[in-house]
């Protein structure tokens, strides 16, 4: 029985690992698919963002963050305050067996959530793209990784109030994504539009990125990526139904991308008489938002579906937040948020235990606290240091003014 017991615990630890490492690899998908949508001349500032990002949140998360989240008493609402992520289990509570035995390593537990909270914050950073001032960003990352985020983590996956109230997002369209675009959305509005996106009788002009072929290996990438962020979600494999399970994700996860490539496709075809390549990306990243609150429930064709609706929704949000001029370079607000919303009212359609109201609950506390704890950072950091670069910075390029260095330097300085 105790080989039986080392065996599965190391097996769920490792999967659980290579998960973790997954889902990192999504932040090089983030790094490329945005340094393909922004224009050249802001390349490497957004590359800059993407790495320092990573590091601010595993930093932050390791200090404090998982505590916040996962050290908080059952079904509450405040958190408690700490440091560190504990100590690992030890041999004696592995071997004892039973239902509260753990089945994993709480070091891969905290590896596997740290990727997350990057995810969440790497969603910010395509949306402020191209005008914020970078020590202004990496100040935000600090406080939305440390602190923002890990009090809406408790409520949910904590075991605070909302997961007490019958909330349910199995990998995080609400938890993670539409968080982020939460933060997202209030930088934006704080922030402003880059110069020269809107005109002044509501036109909107097209500010076309730079690399599509970068912008397109990064949504592989991410597509790679989140079969460790909703496999993982799972959380063991090593007895017959977890690993059926996992496989079902897996397959789930698929299918829902593909569905919302195809949907937004055809969709931007009826709509703008071409096929737009932006809108298959992020089809394809929508359908993938869409599903992860749900990825196990629901059979395969009923997963290609929730995804066709999340890259119809997220063609319409692009448009529309346009029209409402929120000017968003990667259409991260739509991708995330939007989509993350219709993720999170799929739920009940296939899963029995889930209810509207708890989701719509879960989503407006969520939203609320994350928009509004961010808005008030994000005026603090403007009044303090100011958050955006000049209109000369800004029209010569970030990259100079915040890196001093170019990505590209021999399209401007020759050889």
């Amino acid at each position: 029985m105790e080989d039986i017991l080392h065996i599965t615990y190391a097996i769920d630890t490792f999967y659980f690992l290579i998960c973790g490492v997954l889902v990192m690899w999504m932040a090089a998908g983030f790094s490329m698919l945005e340094a393909g949508m922004v224009r050249s001349k802001n390349t490497a500032e957004i590359l800059t963002k993407n790495i320092a990002l990573f590091a601010i949140a595993c930093t932050m998360y390791l200090f404090v963050g998982y505590y916040i989240m996962y050290s908080s008493p059952g079904g509450g609402i405040l958190p408690s305050l700490g440091f560190l992520i504990g100590q690992e289990n030890t041999l004696d509570a592995v071997l004892a067996g039973g239902e509260d035995a753990p089945y994993y390593s709480m070091r891969s537990d905290y590896f596997f959530q740290v990727v997350f909270v990057a995810t969440a914050m790497s969603i910010v950073s395509g949306a402020v793209a191209e005008r914020m001032k970078l020590w202004a960003f990496l100040a935000f990352a600090v406080v939305l990784t440390g602190f923002i985020y890990p009090v809406s983590g408790y409520w949910t996956w904590g075991e605070g109030w909302l997961d007490a109230a019958g909330f349910s997002d199995f990998a995080g369209s609400g938890i993670v994504h539409m968080a982020g675009a939460s933060a997202a959305l209030a930088g934006v509005l704080v922030l402003g539009a880059r110069k020269g996106k809107y005109g002044p009788n509501g036109e909107v002009h097209a500010i076309p990125g730079a690399n599509m072929p970068l912008a397109t290996l990064g949504t592989f990438i991410l597509w790679m990526g989140w079969f460790g962020f909703n496999g993982g979600s799972e959380l063991k494999m090593s007895d017959i139904e977890s690993a059926n399970n996992v496989a079902q994700v897996f397959v789930n996860t698929n299918a829902a991308a593909a569905g919302g490539v195809i949907a937004a496709l055809i969709f931007s075809k009826l709509w703008f008489k071409k096929a737009d390549l932006t809108m298959a990306l992020n089809g394809a990243l929508a359908g993938l938002v869409a599903i992860t609150a749900e990825p196990l429930a629901p059979s395969g064709q009923a997963a290609t579906l929730i995804g066709a609706v999340g890259g119809v929704i997220v063609v319409a949000s692009i448009v529309f937040l346009d029209k409402l001029r929120l000017d968003d370079p990667v259409g991260a607000i739509s991708v995330h948020g939007v989509v993350g919303i219709w993720g999170l009212l799929a739920v009940p359609l296939t899963n029995a235990d889930a209810s509207f109201g708890a989701q719509i609950l879960g989503g407006v506390a969520i939203f609320a606290w994350v928009f509004i704890t961010s808005l008030v950072v994000w005026l603090i950091l403007k009044a303090i240091m100011g958050i955006r670069v000049t209109e000369e910075e800004e029209y010569a390029g970030v990259d100079i003014a915040e890196c001093g260095l170019e990505a590209y330097p021999e399209f401007t300085k020759g050889k």
